[in-house]
Parts: structure tokens; sequence; C-alpha cells
């Protein structure tokens, strides 16, 4: 007879901070609701180019609606200027509201906490879960 198996569920974000927002989201609150996180730099071209618009657009089509969109701002280099100050004035300038964590750095090597745990590639990428907290795409692009 096949093992009845519990569900598991993907790793917490692990965020040192969050911006544009009061609360700290965590993905076991978010259950019940399609959660998209798009992790990026704000010095990666496709992520200012492609990525963030799109995750724009996902909070205005899907808005008043069960589907929630997290930034995760992963820095594997130049860590030296994409600090959180300088995050705060770029999130302003390209008009960003939707929440932003900043992904702890690694420990050990350059490669943030999230990143890792999740075995991101690069930036951008696509974390979507569905309403029960599965993750059911991480794509790179």
């Amino acid at each position: 007879m096949p093992h009845a198996h519990k569900p598991h569920h993907p790793p917490e974000l692990q965020v040192s901070e969050w911006i544009n927002t009061p609360e700290t989201p965590s993905l076991a609150a978010l259950r019940g609701q399609v959660v998209v996180v798009h992790a990026f730099q704000m010095l990666c071209p496709g992520c200012v180019a492609h990525g963030l618009p799109q995750a724009k657009r996902l909070t205005q089509v899907f808005a008043g609606r069960d589907l929630v969109v997290l930034g995760l701002h992963t820095v594997f280099e130049h860590h030296a200027v994409m600090t959180p100050a300088a995050l705060r004035v770029f999130l302003h300038e390209y008009r960003i509201g939707f929440p932003v964590g900043i992904d702890m750095p690694g420990d050990p090597g350059p490669l943030p906490r999230t990143m890792q745990a999740y075995r991101m590639e690069g930036t951008p990428t696509l974390l979507v879960f569905d309403r029960q907290g599965q993750l059911q795409l991480n794509q790179l692009g």
C-alpha cells in the first residue's frame, strides 16, 4: 500500500527587511491565495525591462482578487551599490508599490539565502505558489 505523503510546503522567504508594506508577508499566511514572487536585482537589465513591468501589470490585472505579488531583491553581484537605501529610491522612481523583501545575505558566499533555498539560477526569476502554498513554477527569465 502506498505511503500517504504529507504535503511539503516550500521554505519561507528569508528576508532581512520589507519595503512598501507595514506587514511581514509570509507564504504560510498567504495560503488560500496565489502568490507570485518576482526575484530581481535593480541593476539587472532584464528585470527592469521585462520582469518588473510584468509584476506591476499582474498587480493591476488581478487587483482585488486572490493573487498577491511580492518582490524579492536578491543581490548576488555588485553588493556595495545595491543597498536598501538605493533600493528604496529605485522603487520610488519606478513606481513599484507592491511589497518588496530584501533577500538575506548568504552564509557563506555571495548568493542570498532565498536564492540558494530555491536554487534560483539568476534574475529575473518568477516563483508561483498555488492556493495550497505549493511551488508550481520556478522560472528564470
